[in-house]
């Protein structure tokens, strides 16, 4: 897989410290407040290893979807979908735009860009706490082939599906390590 140059990543990384504007996002409307569903087991197409959640961080964490920066309606639907369901999945309770008991704010950055026949998706999500204060950091990028399509037309619902799959799985993992 190729890998950006620190410059771009560099550059992601200050627009997403910089964007604040509505007119720039995507609100996640597919994701629809819900209670935390024990017993709950992930979609069949999850990946095989999903980090556990202790039941009592589980219990008390209600996540936030905020509205996704740079992507694609097209793109950010299978995305926050996905998100949401895996979240529930593992016992997380999710929070609607509204709700004011969200423990845990996610948002995040996107960007999609193509050279050649690849078209790479770069991410940043950032982890809040109610009050705005970043507690985590989640980055990566996905390499897909495009098709002979340019930026987010080249990405499809599975690639973000994918972002979703290990997005959740690492936040998972974070939330797991922190003090009961």
């Amino acid at each position: 897989m190729k890998r950006w140059p620190a410059a771009a990543v560099s550059c992601l990384a200050m627009l997403a410290a910089a964007c604040t504007s509505s007119q720039d996002v995507l609100n996640p409307s597919a994701v629809a407040a819900s209670p935390p569903s024990p017993g709950q087991t992930p979609p069949s197409d999850a990946p095989a290893s999903v980090a556990a959640i202790p039941p009592a961080v589980a219990s008390r964490t209600r996540l936030r979807i905020d509205p996704i920066v740079g992507a694609s309606v097209e793109a950010a639907a299978p995305l926050t979908e996905r998100l949401a369901g895996q979240a529930r999945a593992r016992g997380l309770g999710i929070a609607g735009s509204a709700d004011q008991t969200a423990t845990h704010v996610l948002k995040g950055y996107f960007s999609a860009m193509t050279e050649g026949r690849q078209t790479t998706v770069i991410y940043v999500w950032d982890v809040y706490d109610p009050s705005g204060n970043r507690l985590h950091r989640i980055n990566g990028q996905q390499a897909v082939a495009s098709n002979g399509a340019e930026g987010w037309a080249g990405v499809s619902a599975q690639t973000m599906q994918a972002i979703a799959d290990t997005t959740v799985n690492q936040l998972a993992g974070w939330l797991a390590a922190q003090p009961g």
